[in-house]
């Protein structure tokens, strides 16, 4: 019986715990006789665990949006309302006393409702206000809260990994330095239904569920996901074949259920899904195997279909150089398809100011000759030239310490004159000036040819598809 109502005082501690957003990992630990004599104080004995746990933990560890706390804090709020309840031993025993003997009058059937609720605890009249209520509604609390935080199936802890806060993402829009109409969009299409749900209950305004980002590679696309996810304040799932495949026939599917399912618990999330042509190819490819068709068919399915519920806030979000390899159902589902194209000279120089305002520059550097001299250049581009020529002043330190410390070996001097020659040496960086970058331009070319087939491709592709192009009718040449 002991063990029955130690086992019940512990699913009792964890529906308290699970209601006040905490986990404890090692709750098993805790001493038996204790949870048995303070059950009915059990909501007391948690906040006091808290205070107890926050005093001496400097950095709380935090699990899925729940404090985690240790059997030591709760261990130690029993301890505190057993100091302050011993002084009622001897009536409390006399009152449990009693209730036993009113128990074995009503006969063994009824001992065990009453052993649920706590036999050998006193006060049974303010016990039943509270936990009583608790104990009935036992059974229905953990199928409704326990499954919202920790996954419910094998599927999903694989994908847990892949779940990215939004507090741990570095990059913010200020991070990027031009693409201001794509910012804007982003921002009215992603943040407003966060910041104002009430604008989107009903009608023809509902949340985007899917935005397409391509373009040239290197133009941003990947940072403006990032951004996305940072600013919004959603969770971010990275999703690539590798999440999503197995070597078990049927489990593909399933992984797909698992990460729509996992993204409605930790919602609002942000489906990332990078070069997506290579997942969500067009279905009329020769040669591919049936179970690429079955996820393609199972990710729509999730994603916009009967087993869709729309009150998920979900956002599906896909980057692709390759816009036109998608199906065609793929292409409907991205409610919104946005070119991230080259930079113009104007936003080149965004660029630069951007890459360059934390470092030490020429007062006199020209950006916009930098700008001008660097057409047909994308993002990654940029920064690599930066790059380049931020290496140009290091090499130059290290050659005037080398000389220096070539001169010092050929005078003979004391140890000591040596040690303090070592601590004048001062390392010093020189500003970066054009020269650098002219020297720099001659190391880093362009990767993307601005006026090569693949960006005719995504410029035709984007007048059939993409925002703001002129819908011609005509098929294109590369879908024959």
């Amino acid at each position: 019986m002991k063990m029955i109502q130690a086992q019940d005082n512990r699913n009792h501690i964890m529906e308290v715990l699970s209601a006040n957003d905490l986990d404890c990992d090692d709750l098993d630990s805790i001493c038996i006789a204790d949870t048995m004599a303070l059950s009915r104080y059990i909501e007391e004995v948690v906040v006091s665990a808290i205070s107890y746990h926050l005093m001496n933990n400097k950095d709380p560890e935090y699990r899925n949006g729940k404090l985690v706390i240790s059997s030591k804090s709760l261990s130690h709020g029993l301890s505190i309302f057993q100091e302050g309840k011993s002084t009622g031993k001897d009536t409390l025993k006399r009152e449990a006393q009693s209730e036993t003997l009113k128990e074995a009058g009503a006969g063994s059937v009824g001992m065990k409702p009453e052993s649920k609720s706590g036999s050998k605890n006193p006060e049974k009249k303010s016990e039943t206000t509270l936990p009583a209520t608790k104990a009935k509604g036992e059974n229905p609390a953990p199928a409704s809260k326990v499954p919202e935080v920790p996954p419910d199936n094998e599927f999903e802890k694989r994908i847990r990994p892949e779940v990215i806060p939004a507090k741990e993402i570095n990059v913010t829009f200020a991070d990027i330095g031009a693409l201001e109409e794509t910012k804007e969009s982003l921002q009215e299409l992603v943040m407003l239904p966060l910041r104002r749900p009430d604008l989107f209950k009903g009608g023809l305004l509902k949340p985007c569920r899917g935005i397409l980002l391509f373009g040239p590679p290197g133009t941003g696309k990947t940072m403006l996901a990032k951004a996305i996810a940072k600013e919004a304040g959603a969770s971010f799932i990275n999703v690539s074949m590798s999440t999503i495949t197995s070597k078990w026939f049927g489990e593909d599917e399933k992984n797909v259920r698992a990460l729509f399912t996992l993204a409605a618990k930790v919602s609002p999330t942000i489906i990332f899904v990078d070069e997506v042509d290579s997942m969500l190819g067009q279905r009329t490819r020769v040669g591919e195997h049936e179970a690429m068709r079955k996820i393609k068919n199972e990710f729509m399915a999730h994603w916009d279909g009967l087993l869709t519920r729309q009150n998920e806030r979900i956002l599906v979000l896909a980057a692709t150089n390759r816009p036109f390899d998608l199906d065609e159902a793929i292409i409907r589902r991205f409610e919104r398809r946005i070119m991230v194209g080259l930079p113009g000279a104007e936003n080149r120089e965004k660029i630069f100011r951007t890459l360059l305002g934390k470092e030490k520059v020429e007062d006199g550097l020209d950006f916009t000759e930098l700008a001008l001299m660097t057409e047909g250049y994308t993002g990654s581009d940029l920064k690599n030239l930066c790059t380049t020529a931020a290496y140009r002043p290091v090499r130059e330190l290290i050659q005037q310490e080398r000389l220096k410390d070539l001169e010092r070996k050929q005078r003979v001097v004391e140890v000591q004159n040596k040690e303090d020659g070592t601590e004048e040496r001062v390392i010093t960086l020189r500003p970066l000036s054009m020269e650098d970058f002219r020297q720099a331009k001659n190391q880093v070319a362009a990767s993307f040819a601005s006026e090569g087939a693949g960006m005719n491709e995504l410029k035709q592709w984007n007048d059939l598809y993409g925002e703001g192009g002129s819908r011609k009718k005509e098929q294109l040449s590369y879908f024959l």
